[in-house]
């Protein structure tokens, strides 16, 4: 198999010209699309319907290209999008394609891909220890469906859910984690980031439990990233990495980040995927960069105070998400970058993590 890995800006939440222009002209196969993955305008927040606008155009247009119902298409295609580009951060989509390839397995590791779904969820199961148990499953089958070797990369989008649904849950004897919308959320990227962890053995499965979620925060998974959105119903597993039994020139490195200013750590990072040591990358070979990132919890960053836990005007995920996506932009040379906030459980408090796909300088 061979994984190639396409990216678009979009001018506004409804635009997929240059994904439909890919198709036009052949450059993409719609029936070979497996994944996509972007940021989109709103404020990545529960109300923020940004997310499902694009996943409903672009599941109209590739089941239009492909003969398969919007809801067809959403089935068997994981749409994760996260709402907020802040500062110099710039909408956009990637859509990962999988292709048939007759080269000799055994070769030189390449990017692999796996995708997987949960059932569907109700309030009463985020943060729960069914969907820690739920997202592992999924990953570990992701895993073994595509022979990947190393992981590299985790994205799951999880559901959230409005203050009515959470109610009418409650009512019906399933009390939640919590009642407040966006507190849900966090409560739901942490099991999720729990049960990759659990799955990949980073965290012993007797303390991937419901117990630690956003308790014990000296347990994370270095490679996961999870969003929530009120645009699905079950858990999308997304697995990216390395493996022998894939081929083309497309490689996937990571790292985790100790605070938002660990610039050491992207550096090292990227020099893995053969780019030279200068504080700005060479624009061109980059084809994806995903990171995670929030406010350390006790308000200080390298023993200096920060303001983001406390304002009442601007989310902290807005704050972060504006910060780390300007450094990281700086050094990777690039502003189409997936910056996501609400890193619970992803990579250390403070901190989070960065994976960035990009073709191998020998290609």
């Amino acid at each position: 198999m061979r994984a190639d890995v396409h990216r678009f800006s979009i001018a506004d939440p409804s635009d997929v010209s240059g994904l439909k222009a890919a198709i036009d002209s052949g450059a993409i196969d719609a029936s070979q699309i497996v994944a996509v993955i972007g940021k989109t305008h709103g404020n990545g927040l529960v109300n923020d319907y940004t997310r499902g606008y694009l996943t409903l155009c672009l599941s109209i247009l590739i089941g239009e290209r492909t003969g398969r119902s919007p809801e067809a298409v959403r089935e068997k295609i994981p749409f994760v999008f996260s709402g907020g580009v802040e500062g110099v951060l710039s909408p956009h989509y990637t859509v990962f394609t999988v292709a048939p390839d007759g080269a000799a397995a055994g070769g030189e590791p390449a990017l692999a891909i796996g995708v997987a779904f949960t059932a569907p969820m109700r309030p009463s199961d985020i943060g729960r220890q069914a969907q820690i148990d739920a997202i592992a499953a999924s990953v570990t089958a992701a895993i073994a469906e595509a022979a990947i070797e190393e992981v590299h990369f985790v994205q799951v989008k999880g559901p959230a859910f409005t203050l009515a649904d959470i109610l009418e849950d409650q009512r019906s004897g399933r009390p939640p984690a919590t009642d407040n919308p966006g507190k849900l959320m966090s409560f739901g990227r942490a099991a999720c980031a729990l049960g990759v962890a659990k799955a990949l053995g980073e965290v012993p499965a007797d303390k991937a439990v419901e117990a630690a979620v956003l308790k014990d925060f000296s347990l994370y998974s270095s490679v996961a990233s999870m969003s929530a959105g009120v645009e699905v119903d079950c858990n999308e597993v997304i697995v990216v990495g390395m493996s022998r039994a894939w081929s083309g020139p497309l490689a996937i490195e990571h790292t985790t980040m100790t605070d938002a200013l660990d610039v050491a750590s992207i550096h090292a990072m990227v020099q893995r995927l053969g780019f030279s040591p200068a504080p700005q990358m060479e624009a061109g070979r980059v084809r994806a960069a995903f990171i995670k990132c929030e406010a350390q919890r006790d308000g200080l960053i390298r023993g200096r105070p920060h303001t983001m836990l406390n304002d009442g005007d601007i989310n902290e995920q807005r704050h972060i998400r504006g910060a780390v996506g300007a450094i990281a932009a700086s050094i990777l040379n690039d502003t189409g970058l997936f910056v996501s906030g609400g890193a619970e459980h992803q990579g250390p408090d403070g901190g989070g993590m960065i994976a960035v796909i990009a073709d191998r300088p020998d290609a």
